[in-house]
């Protein structure tokens, strides 16, 4: 015995034994929770079977298998030596970069995630740092579209004292695009439909990697139909054919297309859909302006706020339609060119006024509520909805302006006569005076310029006096038509209350005035004066003084 622990004592002294050495061991037991493993050493090492899977989960190893494991500590505490499966497997991992860097070969891992300055790649449990600038040819400010990708790349660093190594992605595609750009340039001919992975997103479009060159989707050529973002139709990943619109051999810049994959629809649409053409279409937007309605795939058309009710110009869109409705329009005006049509919702409900127009006459009573009471008049509401105008000089005969509105209320019912519609321009004219005869006309018609009438003093200033001649009926009387001789203040003449006899001198049937005159009334009475002393010589057959006289005179 004494021999046999000699002979091992010396063996083992034969062994390198450093701790992170690399040795092979083989397998004698597997359980649950361990593989047990011997390397020659004084007794057996347990390693966590999670060491011995591989990345799918499955243990890659059984009894009886040789591995290759490292030495993590000679002396652990209790006379044994701790061994790892994990260790070894990455200073393979380690020699194998380091040899891949002296061939320039060519590896593959995954992104796991953003590091300071760049990415982090996986390979074989080993961290590998790709710098941002090294990750592209071109330079790249959004690393999201990258996460979670396999990556081809290259070692251009290995640092085992600092626990570093350094890859670039952009060497592979500086290599590669030095072999294939003759091959890219005889693929790149515009027309061509080639097919490409979607890298990246942004809020004007997509860029395709096309192998080995970057293509660019501009929004507005993804689709026929209006796209408020990429994202609606791209992911990133997504394999997607295009066709090359436009391609710039010296900036190797590659414009793509997407929607010029199939047929314009815009193409014979105002012969499919003639104006006037009623059809029912989905609610694709929604805005303060209007709606846009999808009538046909890649086809939109807008509904203007003007042209969705017919009582309210100003209604909110969101309170008419909801986006994903299916709603009948008409279309009132298409131009292809433009690739614009105008659509009407409202044209497709009965019109209010023409309704109004068929069952209503000039001249017709009509009660309604007041809706609004404005400065020039009164909203009157009436059937379908729709509203009628008493303008503020249709309201009184004699009130005007404020005091004609002054006595209605909002939500009064009232009564008005129709005096026009206007269908085209959606007015409707009423009137309340009309309900009742003129009384300015009425009495101007039976007191005509000349007529003698009387009337009382309402009110009296220096200059002119107000006369009540009959309700609501007033003349004006000024002082220079108060009496024959000069009367320079009124107020001394006339005062409120007075019944006068006055002549009408004027009527203004525009301006709904009446001008009186004493004076006049006065001269009146002496000429009727003077002709009946005439008519009574005449009758008595004599002779005055005065006529003697005037006979001898005058005819000398």
């Amino acid at each position: 015995m004494e021999n046999f622990a000699s002979m091992f004592e010396q063996h083992l002294a034969g062994l390198e034994m450093r701790e992170g050495e690399v040795i092979n061991a083989k397998v004698v037991a597997v359980d649950n929770k361990y593989v047990t493993v011997t390397a020659g050493l004084k007794s057996e090492s347990m390693i966590p079977v999670s060491e011995f899977k591989d990345d799918s989960g499955e243990l890659e190893v059984k009894v009886g298998d040789e591995v290759q494991v490292a030495i993590d500590a000679i002396e652990d505490g209790y006379g044994e030596t701790r061994l790892s499966r994990e260790k070894a497997k990455r200073l393979a991992a380690w020699s194998e970069l380091e040899l891949a860097m002296e061939k320039e070969e060519v590896l593959t891992g995954p992104i796991y995630g953003r590091v300071k300055g760049g990415l982090g790649v996986m390979y074989k449990n080993v961290r590998l740092f790709l710098p941002g600038s090294l990750l592209d040819v071109r330079a790249v400010r959004d690393f999201a579209p990258f996460d979670g990708k396999e990556v081809e790349f290259k070692v251009i660093k290995v640092d085992r004292r600092r626990n570093n190594i350094v890859i670039s992605r952009k060497a592979v595609l500086v290599e590669r695009s030095g072999e294939d750009n003759k091959a890219i340039i005889e693929r790149m001919q515009e027309g061509n439909v080639v097919k490409g992975i979607v890298k990246n997103i942004t809020d004007y479009g997509a860029f395709v990697d096309l192998g080995g060159i970057d293509g660019l989707l501009y929004i507005t050529d993804l689709s026929w139909k209006r796209v408020k973002h990429p994202s609606e139709l791209l992911t990133v990943g997504q394999e997607i054919e295009a066709k090359i619109l436009r391609f710039d051999q010296e900036k190797h810049r590659v414009s793509l297309g997407l929607k010029q994959m199939s047929n314009d629809p815009w193409m014979g649409v105002a012969e499919r859909h003639p104006v006037g053409t009623r059809l029912y279409g989905k609610v694709s937007n929604v805005t303060d302006y209007g709606a846009f309605i999808e009538i046909e795939n890649g086809i939109e058309g807008l509904v203007h706020v003007s042209e969705m009710d017919w009582t309210n110009k100003n209604v909110n869109p969101s309170k008419v339609v909801k986006l994903g409705d299916e709603v009948q329009v008409q279309i009132l005006e298409i131009d292809p060119e433009k690739r614009r049509i105008s659509l009407g919702l409202k044209q497709c409900h009965p019109n209010p006024w023409i309704d109004f127009n068929e069952k209503h006459a000039k001249g017709d009573k009509i009660k309604g509520q007041v809706r609004s009471i404005t400065d020039f008049g009164l909203f009157i509401g009436l059937d379908g909805g729709i509203d009628g105008l008493v303008h503020v000089s249709d309201i009184s005969w004699n009130l005007s302006g404020e005091a004609a509105i002054r006595d209605y209320k909002k939500g009064q019912e009232v009564e008005a006569v129709i005096i026009s519609v206007d269908v085209e321009k959606e007015r409707i004219a009423l009137g309340i005076k009309q309900l009742d005869n003129d009384p300015f006309g009425v009495y101007t018609l039976g007191n005509e310029k000349g007529a003698i009438v009387k009337g009382t003093v309402k009110s009296v200033t220096a200059s002119e006096a107000i006369l009540e001649l009959a309700p609501e009926i007033e003349a004006t009387l000024t002082a220079r038509e108060a009496s024959s001789e000069k009367v320079d203040d009124l107020t001394s003449v006339v005062k409120v209350g007075d019944e006068l006899e006055v002549l009408i001198t004027n009527i203004d049937k525009k301006h709904r005035t009446i001008s009186v005159s004493v004076k006049a009334v006065e001269k009146a009475s002496e000429a009727e004066a003077i002709k009946k002393v005439k008519n009574a010589e005449k009758t008595s057959g004599t002779t005055s003084l005065g006529a003697l006289l005037q006979d001898k005179f005058g005819s000398e």
